[in-house]
């Protein structure tokens, strides 16, 4: 029995939370911060967890045993290599925080992919975007299993570890980002919310708000456009004009999805829009875990922030 090494990382959606449902653009990148992996010797789960995360690779194995008894799964698997390796002991050992929006369970999935897919596609940045569009239909189905309903995306970024550039849903490609300038003052950063969030029920919220003929063209109109623009202006490196839309990205996100934001940051929210020393907007569904900043004065931003725990996660 060996070990097995392979490790994903986490990922973070910069752009396209809830509009990509509305078929928006998104910027989505891997985050070396975190990371989880398949194994049979874990180093960090220790106790109850490791029993934990055997038991619950126990059910999704059934998940996908299920779909593939019934003719559906999107994918030829080795569910009989996963169930004996499970009886083994394996688990996924990962430094990936559950609810924080930074993709536990896309890592997880693209971990299983990799390990046990019999006609894998290979996570190579220069493989057609027709191979990319059918890996996101794959990870969809296997990611619903823990949302109820998954773009598909989280476990695309985990796989392919590169940023991509989703025009549409069936136009995603690896897309270069501007370099880090490690001594810039301004940053993206994120805020440790310190409450875990929780996906299904925001994306249920998203999605029963959406069957208000008003509230979709709002979306359209507004969300999609300020979204878009966003991830324009930060491609191009056009700082000035990132940040203008930042400021109609986060204050439409306070007005339309506050639900979204939880309670304590809300008054924080407003301030960053009000100063303009950072603007803020969703990482991940929302609920709790992570918050992304962005500023063009880190230092002011710290000091606009003090008391919370920030992590710098791009310069410029």
């Amino acid at each position: 029995m060996t070990q097995v090494e392979k490790k994903f990382n986490s990922k973070i959606l910069l752009f396209g939370e809830y509009s990509i449902i509305h078929n928006s653009m998104g910027l989505s990148i891997p985050y070396e911060a975190f990371e989880g992996k398949l194994t049979f010797t874990p180093e960090k789960l220790q106790g109850e967890d490791v029993q934990k995360s055997n038991e619950s690779l126990r059910r999704y194995a059934s998940y996908l045993r299920e779909l593939m008894e019934a003719g559906k799964l999107k994918f030829t698997c080795d569910i009989d290599r996963f169930e004996e390796d499970i009886t083994n002991g394996i688990v996924f050992d990962s430094t990936i925080p559950q609810g924080y929006g930074v993709g536990s369970s896309g890592a997880l999935v693209a971990a299983i992919y990799d390990r046990y897919a019999l006609d894998k596609i290979p996570n190579d940045k220069k493989i057609s975007g027709q191979f990319i569009v059918r890996l996101k239909e794959i990870f969809s189905q296997m990611e619903s299993y823990f949302h109820g309903k998954s773009s598909g995306m989280d476990p695309l970024i985990c796989y392919m570890n590169h940023p991509m550039l989703i025009q549409s849903k069936d136009d995603i490609d690896p897309v270069g980002i501007p370099t880090p300038n490690e001594v810039g003052k301004g940053a993206i950063f994120l805020i440790n919310t310190g409450e875990v969030g929780e996906t299904q029920p925001l994306v249920n919220l998203f999605l029963d708000k959406c069957k208000e003929e008003g509230f979709v063209q709002v979306i359209k109109n507004e969300l999609i456009p300020f979204n878009n623009n966003c991830i324009k202006a930060f491609l191009k490196g056009e700082v000035k004009e990132l940040f203008s839309n930042l400021k109609d990205l986060s204050g439409f996100l306070l007005s339309n999805l506050s639900p979204m934001i939880p309670r304590r940051f809300r008054s924080i929210w407003k301030r960053g829009l009000e100063t303009e020393a950072y603007y803020l907007k969703l990482c991940g569904s929302g609920g709790g875990g992570y918050i992304l900043g962005f500023t063009e004065d880190f230092e002011r931003a710290k000091e606009e922030l003090k008391g919370h725990e920030l992590k710098v996660i791009h310069r410029f």
